[in-house]
């Protein structure tokens, strides 16, 4: 059970880096060219692909590849929604909810067997 916590850890943080890097320049850089804010989000890329490729590589060793997009997903959107709540100051809506019960069930699917 180490193995996949270490690496849902490791992708949580990772996701944190990709999630400031595809949307923080829309409320930090939005006054500066997009080549501006392309060079800025490949900076902070760097540092989440640093983290994603061995997160991924010792998630693979026990498991599957379809379990890890799964995870991967899943902690995706459970970085995006505080990230769009509290640092980008948008609404919550209720329609979250039923896209994480949705997430739930793909979670339980692919990792029942």
């Amino acid at each position: 059970m180490r193995i996949p916590l270490y690496t849902a850890l490791l992708l949580t943080a990772s996701n944190v880096f990709m999630t400031f890097a595809w949307y923080a320049h829309l409320k930090e850089l939005n006054q500066r060219p997009w080549y501006v804010a392309a060079l800025v989000s490949w900076g902070i890329a760097l540092f989440e692909y640093l983290i994603q490729v061995p997160a991924n590589r010792l998630g693979y060793t026990t498991m599957t590849l379809p379990q890890l997009k799964i995870m991967q997903e899943v902690i995706a959107l459970a970085v995006f929604a505080p990230f769009c709540l509290l640092y980008m100051h948008q609404p919550l809506k209720l329609d979250y909810l039923w896209a994480a019960f949705c997430l739930l069930g793909a979670v339980y699917f692919i990792f029942r067997s």
